[in-house]
């Protein structure tokens, strides 16, 4: 069983590799100590991507969107906001699938749970559908997001304040 550290480091080489094969340019920080592990250049536009180990538990995969690190005073834990990072990528060995999660959708939480099938209740709200997330659409859909938002300015509509 690969410690937590090695996990890290799968998940980080496994997303690398798999973004890479969809065409992304992946860019490594040389300093460690920043919030993210990895840049992603989509069609020239940078993404800050967190990297996380996920589990399989049955029909879910978890993962945990928060950083523990261990100081002085104890263990502080913290979760990750829109002006550190853009997307938490997670590696889920159990299912050797990539899925790519925007910011807006993880930040202040400490976990998120991806069904990969729907609940034994029926229940739908709320759920969020691995299917969603795999790296290959997501990145897409991040991307043209960032891309979007760079562009949108003031109010909606446009003109509709003073």
């Amino acid at each position: 069983m690969p410690s937590p550290t090695q996990k890290g480091s799968i998940a980080e080489a496994v997303i690398a590799a798999e973004a890479t094969k969809v065409g992304v340019i992946v860019l490594r920080p040389i300093v460690e100590g920043r919030r993210y592990d990895l840049m992603f250049d989509v069609d020239g536009l940078l993404l800050r991507v967190q990297c996380k180990w996920a589990a399989r538990r049955g029909n879910v995969i978890v993962v945990h969107t928060r950083t523990t690190r261990l100081t002085p005073k104890g263990y502080v834990r913290t979760t990750y906001a829109a002006g550190e990072i853009d997307a938490i990528a997670a590696y889920c060995a159990d299912v050797n699938e990539c899925f790519l999660l925007p910011v807006e959708e993880v930040a202040g939480k400490q976990v998120v749970h991806l069904r990969l099938a729907p609940a034994s209740n029926n229940q739908e709200l709320a759920i969020k559908y691995a299917a969603a997330y795999e790296m290959r659409g997501a990145i897409a859909q991040l991307g043209e997001r960032r891309a979007g938002s760079a562009k949108v300015g003031g109010s909606s509509p446009p003109g509709s304040t003073e």
